[in-house]
């Protein structure tokens, strides 16, 4: 999705419901509001090492401290963690510093599986479908994990764990000792150079990202409880504990894999400086409308999960009336036995293209926008 061309094609509901891992609460999901996060040009070159020392990582804005995964519905992480976002013509960087007094890692293999060790995490979904976006995970040793996932896992995946994106760079720094209990650490920063090359092809999106082109970005970081090894130097996990899961932008369920719940990311050209600033900005008109579509799709997978079958109306998913922006309400549902649709009509043309729109859920789980040409106006009536 380009948000300042409105070049727009958005995600959907699959008609089929695999079972899940989890179940969630619509109603929570639907009250986070994901946050926001300006990426100013460099003002500069980068050394990926992971010292952020630049001038342009020393003046970028931090984001907000990260949370539970869930939300308010977990108490705040234990540990600081935040990221910094800049690009240029070539790259999207991502930066982040994780407070850490026991820096661990053992994974040394590319493409391992690094949440089992603690790890930081990026997701990106550069056209909001929900479709073939990007996982990226690395430890503190800096070994990486890539994928692609042509769908989220609720709707079948697959994950494509043998692709990599070509160019990438990484850089990390251990502020401390790893592996060594004898003392106490600092934490680790890591420094990521995503090219926008490497990324074009899977989703087609247009690339470099013009001034003002909103995208979904989520990162995540896992941590596990670890403690000294009895018979070696070094760290081992506690038994029987679980990681915990913390993020920058909160998700509402222990699951990264909603992508509709990932912050906004929203680049401009202006060249990063001191004081930048620009976490709070507009959303495109349209939000909204995708907002609304993707709670039909939570409510109606639930409604599977239970073996109901597809509701047709708004009132029977539990959507209460509401004022959504620039479109009528209520949507339109068609269910059927094995599928549905739903849409919502634009209240007024939100582009001035003078085209008539809806965005509509279909059987190919993205939502994505119909025009038609705006009806003809009635004639005017003959003279007397």
């Amino acid at each position: 999705m380009v948000m300042g061309g409105f070049r727009l094609l958005l995600p959907c509901l699959v008609l089929t419901a695999p079972a899940l891992a989890e179940p969630w609460d619509p109603e929570h999901l639907a009250a986070i509001e994901p946050r926001r996060y300006t990426a100013f040009r460099t003002a500069g070159p980068l050394v990926v090492d992971g010292s952020l020392d630049e001038p342009s990582w020393q003046h970028a804005p931090w984001t907000e401290l990260f949370v539970d995964i869930e939300g308010d519905l977990e108490p705040a992480p234990r540990l600081r963690t935040r990221a910094r976002m800049l690009w240029d013509e070539k790259h999207f960087y991502v930066a982040a510093l994780l407070e850490e007094p026991h820096v661990w890692a053992t994974l040394t293999e590319r493409d391992a599986v690094i949440f089992h060790d603690n790890d930081f995490e990026v997701f990106i979904d550069p056209d909001w479908d929900t479709h073939n976006y990007y996982e990226y995970e690395v430890n503190a040793f800096g070994t990486e994990w890539d994928l692609l996932l042509v769908r989220p896992y609720r709707d079948g995946g697959p994950p494509v764990h043998a692709w990599d994106i070509p160019g990438l760079r990484t850089g990390v720094r251990v502020y401390g000792t790893i592996n060594d209990p004898s003392d106490e650490d600092e934490g680790w920063s890591v420094e990521i150079a995503f090219p926008w090359e490497g990324m074009r092809r899977p989703s087609r999106t247009a690339v470099p990202p013009e001034d003002g082109d909103i995208w979904r970005v989520n990162f995540s970081r896992v941590q596990w409880q670890v403690e000294e090894a009895e018979d070696s130097l070094g760290y081992v996990k506690v038994p029987g504990e679980r990681e915990d899961n913390w993020v920058w932008s909160p998700q509402g369920l222990i699951n990264m894999h909603f992508p509709e719940q990932w912050g906004y990311v929203r680049f401009v050209a202006e060249e990063v400086s001191p004081g930048a600033e620009g976490g709070d900005f507009e959303l495109p008109p349209e939000d909204g409308a995708i907002r609304l579509l993707r709670e039909i799709y939570w409510r109606q997978r639930l409604r599977a999960r239970k073996g109901l079958a597809y509701a047709a109306e708004p009132e029977s998913l539990g959507l209460a009336p509401r004022t959504v922006d620039g479109f009528h309400w209520p949507p339109v549902i068609v269910a059927a036995e094995h599928g549905y649709e739903a849409w919502v009509e634009e209240a007024a043309d939100l582009h001035g293209d003078g085209a008539v729109s809806r965005w509509l859920l279909t059987e190919d789980s993205r939502v994505r926008k119909v025009k038609r040409p705006r009806p003809p106006a009635p004639a005017a009536p003959a003279a007397p």
